[in-house]
């Protein structure tokens, strides 16, 4: 049995790309759900892994991480992953396009949050308001990709960070159904990721439990 734990719940965009990021290094691991609709991240035994009540918490090396770009980073650290180049430009604009999904659409898109602002009552829907974040959000991201060369991927021909982040926000506008239409180098890149049998293999569908 591996001795790397993921406490993951299936639907989590954080959780899913740190599921990426793995399967993409060929590193097995444990699967802990946390149910996030049940409230298992509440739980007591969850919030000493980690007090924040999120997912995803990765368990190697000795050490339990939280929070997705810092788990993902000390991977390309300690794995060599190639996540994000070696040059400091480079790794400017990977760490920016990635930021730019994880830390400017999700928090706005998170579930919670979501729910909040629909609960305050007024005009505000579930499927409107994340429709309207996604959208503006890839407006930015889309040019962002255009002012840069026409990689393969988001900053260069291999898998990188951004790309990480890109396939689990892709995969929730789908969800809320977001047109793709005016995203082609969004919707293009993601196909790319997808394509790939790691990444397909941390989808939520085929590691949602029960299944």
């Amino acid at each position: 049995m591996t001795n790397v734990i993921l406490h993951d719940y299936w639907r989590s965009s954080s959780a899913y790309r740190v599921r990426i990021g793995l399967n993409l290094l060929g590193i097995a691991y444990q699967s802990v759900p946390v149910d996030l609709t049940l409230g298992a991240q509440r739980a007591e035994g969850h919030l000493r892994a980690n007090p924040q009540g999120l997912v995803p918490v990765l368990e190697i090396d000795g050490l339990r991480l939280t929070q997705s770009l810092a788990i993902l980073e000390y991977l390309d650290e300690t794995r060599d992953a190639g996540f994000l180049p070696k040059d400091p430009a480079g790794r400017a604009r990977a760490r920016a396009l990635a930021h730019a999904v994880a830390m400017e659409i999700q928090p706005v898109c998170n579930l919670r949050v979501a729910q909040h602002a629909v609960s305050l009552g007024g005009t505000a829907t579930m499927e409107g308001w994340m429709k309207h974040f996604i959208t503006l959000g890839f407006q930015g991201l889309e040019e962002m990709l255009a002012e840069g060369p026409a990689t393969a991927f988001c900053h260069g021909e291999a898998p990188g960070l951004a790309d990480l982040c890109l396939v689990p926000q892709v995969y929730n506008a789908r969800r809320w159904a977001v047109d793709l239409t005016p995203f082609p180098r969004i919707a293009l890149i993601s196909s790319r990721m997808e394509a790939l049998a790691p990444v397909a293999a941390a989808h939520p569908d085929r590691v949602r439990p029960g299944i």
